[in-house]
């Protein structure tokens, strides 16, 4: 049996229309219909009054208009028998003397609820109120009205496929514009995914407006939002329409349609039903709203058969980026590291004052991370008006130091006029060898994690000569995957990169360099780090002096390890989602079966080290994803592995 991936694929739909002719717009309706159930949508999207044309103006009350478009439903229910997709079409339904504007839903040929229009703009260039009345009385009193010879739920509907959980809700174009939206109180009662079919016209400024109220509405109700709006060959007599559609997720605009476009136009994307979800279950304000604002009452749940999910045999529309961490425009990443790097540089300043230290201890290796520890203490005694050379900068070689990393702290203390120590640590080192009796040649853990402990204790012991405060390096990144020695490294006074993972850290540390610093030299240095292979340097470089322990080539690429994290603890995929998707993501850059060995890498050490971030450091949360002990993150540290492993294998 395929296992299903938790997404699913929605189309949204804006046709080639006649104004007032229903039967020619359903053969277009039906034409979309196969071409996007065929691609695999399991939601297909037509626009408000797709069935007449919105444009249509007085000629909805003539007689002829619905009974034509009631033919047109008949043949549309006809010709989609086979269609297990949910097709929501726009048209006039008449009741109680009265005209409703409303979403007509179909799968399989059968008509599953009428739903109708709840804000009627009646302002400026509107004027519905001439034709159609709102639904807000109606659909509270009246559960099914009697359509085209058969009983069919009306009103206050939310459909529902009950064997994949997933509940679906109708807005119709004004009501997304309304100071609380129908869409919110269908969320709020539980609709995952919302419909909007739309009719809104183009005027300068509106479009970008129109997308602002799309991902708004999609992110404050923590839903998938479908939005299909009537195209050019709506009556142009006093406005013109463009076909905008919008598919769109918790904020993120997963697809947007090309306007003005002359022929039907079909807009594809797959909203993660899973991440929703998710999403929904990190907080309760959905149930305090609910009993606040919303009324589970008025609600009919409409069943659905079940809708077809994506599984990992299917291709996906849906691009994830490969560094999610790391916004994907150079304005962003700019905006972005700026506003980490004041709320690095906040959160040690109030550390600093909060214990009345004027002095740090920071330990340079030449490296990324120690680099940008140096760079916020640096901003922060500005911000402080604190005197530089109270920042103690110690540079501790060992035997796996390399010149170039050497130089290169050198160089950045120097330019940033801080107080330099340099302490080799190697007899030190050699000296605990001796006295734990182990031998010096034998290159294990033991071998590397008695220097890193080594220099922490260089590093505290300093901090407390010169009562001041050591400030930790290490990044997310090591802290996920346990790459840190435990009461070495592992170990500060304040950790001001403990939200940062690894593939950030650098751009943080380009923009520091591109923004702060004027010196050539100092800008020179900071790009040779930036240029320098990760590495511990805890074990002798190779014949020519050069790095020979690199990071990545043990725990594995930490472009990879970032994605696993931020997916793993942001949006909760599952193990055998996030391998499919990473494939997918990575397959020009690494195999199937690399991605598959470091993920479950990742997935031993992230289980395995949880006792090391249980009693982590305090360190400033600057993103989403965090691992505090005291924040975000709590998990056993005998937590067992298993099924996330079994899952993959």
């Amino acid at each position: 049996m395929k296992k299903n991936l938790g997404m699913m694929r929605v189309a949204a739909v804006s046709p080639k229309v006649l104004v007032a002719n229903p039967k020619y717009n359903i053969g277009e309706i039906i034409s979309c219909t196969k071409q996007a159930y065929a691609q695999g949508a399991s939601i297909i999207l037509f626009p408000e009054l797709s069935v007449t044309g919105y444009t249509c103006g007085d000629l909805f009350a003539q007689n002829i208009l619905y009974e034509k478009a009631l033919e047109a439903i008949d043949q549309l229910a006809d010709e989609i028998q086979d269609v297990e997709a949910l097709v929501a079409v726009g048209m006039p339904v008449y009741l109680e003397n009265n005209f409703y504007n409303c979403a007509v839903l179909l799968q399989k040929g059968e008509i599953k609820g009428i739903v109708p229009k709840t804000i009627i703009p009646n302002y400026k260039e509107f004027y519905e109120d001439r034709w159609f009345v709102s639904g807000s009385a109606v659909g509270r009193e009246v559960k099914s009205i009697r359509f085209n010879g058969k009983d069919i739920p009306f009103g206050y509907l939310i459909f529902e496929d009950c064997k994949h959980d997933i509940k679906i809700g109708i807005e119709i174009c004004e009501d997304l514009w309304a100071p609380i939206t129908p869409g919110t109180h269908l969320a709020l009662n539980g609709a995952h995914i919302l419909l909007n079919l739309s009719a809104s016209h183009e005027m300068v400024g509106k479009s970008d407006y129109r997308k602002t109220l799309i991902t708004q509405g999609s992110a404050k109700n923590i839903c998938g939002y479908v939005y299909a709006a009537s195209g050019v060959h709506e009556s142009t007599t006093d406005l013109v329409f463009g076909g905008d559609c919008y598919i769109c997720e918790n904020g993120n605009i997963l697809a947007s349609g090309k306007k003005f476009d002359r022929n039907n136009t079909i807009l594809y994307g797959e909203i993660d039903i899973e991440r929703i979800k998710f999403e929904r279950g990190q907080g309760q304000n959905f149930e305090r709203c609910t009993t606040v604002y919303s009324s589970r009452e008025i609600y009919q749940h409409v069943l659905l058969d079940p809708l077809c999910l994506l599984t990992q045999t299917d291709t996906f529309e849906r691009k994830y980026p490969k560094t999610p961490f790391v916004p994907d425009n150079n304005t962003m990443i700019n905006e972005r590291c700026e506003e980490i790097f004041n709320i690095q540089s906040a959160g040690l300043a109030k550390r600093i004052e909060h214990i009345g230290s004027s002095r740090v201890v920071v330990g340079i290796s030449g490296g990324l991370d120690s680099t940008l520890a140096l760079l916020v203490c640096s901003e922060t005694f500005k911000l402080l008006g604190l005197d530089s050379r109270n920042i103690i900068g110690v540079t501790m070689p060992g035997f796996g130091t390399t010149d170039k990393t050497y130089q290169n702290a050198l160089s950045l203390m120097q330019h940033l006029n801080i107080q330099i120590k340099e302490i080799n640590i190697a007899n030190s080192v050699l000296q605990h060898f001796k006295d734990i009796d182990h031998n010096p040649e034998i290159h294990d853990v033991t071998y590397e994690n008695a220097q890193a402990r080594e220099r922490t204790q260089v590093l505290m012991d300093i901090a407390n000569k010169e009562k001041g405060i050591v400030v930790g390096t290490g990044d997310l990144s090591e802290m996920a995957l346990g790459w840190a020695t435990y009461n070495g490294d592992h170990m500060s006074m304040y950790g001001v990169n403990a939200s940062i993972p690894k593939t950030l850290v650098r751009f943080i540390i380009e923009w520091v360099m591109n923004n702060k610093f004027k010196n050539l030299t100092l800008k020179s240095t900071l790009q040779n780090i930036l240029d320098t292979p990760i590495s511990p340097e805890l074990l002798p470089p190779n014949e020519a002096g050069e790095i020979l322990q690199k990071t990545e080539d043990t725990v594995g690429p930490y472009i990879l390890h970032d994605f696993f994290l931020y997916y793993t603890m942001r949006y909760g995929m599952r193990p055998s989602k996030l391998l499919h998707i990473a494939r997918n993501t990575f397959m020009e850059d690494y195999s199937g079966e690399e991605i598959k060995k470091w993920l479950i890498l990742f997935y031993k050490r992230f289980f395995s080290q949880q006792y090391k971030r249980s009693c982590m450091p305090d360190g400033p949360k600057v993103g989403t994803v965090s691992l505090s002990p005291r924040g975000d993150w709590r998990m056993p540290s005998d937590a067992d592995v298993s099924i996330w492993i079994q899952e993959i294998e």
